[in-house]
Order: structure tokens, then C-alpha cells, then sequence
């Protein structure tokens, strides 16, 4: 399934803000905070990460589909993903 993300990178720490509704041209987006800096694709990298272990699955079953230097992103993640793990 596909989630869309409205990332803050940069921050102190990983952190889910909860959900967005309405956001202009996506809909709902799930707001997060990254540490990792938007350089060379790191936060990215951690953007995947933290949902991997946030939702317990393998890190190579959370990917970036689209967006990938933007703020908003499309995550893809497992159909079977427990969402209200990113509460």
C-alpha cells in the first residue's frame, strides 16, 4: 500500500506527528520528523528505517516511491502493515 509523508528532516529526533487531512493535492499525509540531514539521500534512507521499525518489518519492505527530494513523498509499504503502529 502506498502512504503519503509530509517529512521535516533535520529535527533532534525521529518522530511521528500523526495525520494531516486536507493537505493540498495529496490528501491525508502522515507527518514525520527525521535527524538524518536532506544530503545525498540520507533521510530517505532513515525516512525508510524508522517506518520499517516503527511498523516491525524488514527494512527492505518500506521504500520511497515517489518524491524523493521533496517534502512530500509516497511511501510504499506492506498491504498487511499495521497503521495504527504510526500513532
Amino acid at each position: 500500500m502506498k502512504i503519503a509523508l509530509k517529512v521535516t528532516p533535520g529535527a533532534r529526533k525521529n518522530e511521528i506527528l500523526g495525520w494531516e487531512d486536507d493537505y493540498p493535492r495529496v490528501g491525508r499525509v502522515l507527518k514525520l520528523k527525521i535527524a538524518a540531514p536532506p544530503i545525498d539521500g540520507k533521510a530517505n534512507k532513515e525516512i525508510e528505517s524508522f517506518l520499517a521499525k516503527t511498523l516491525g518489518v524488514p527494512k527492505s519492505a518500506v521504500s520511497i516511491a515517489i518524491g524523493a527530494s521533496g517534502r512530500i513523498k509516497l511511501a510504499d509499504i506492506p498491504d498487511d502493515a499495521d497503521l495504527r503502529r504510526l500513532l
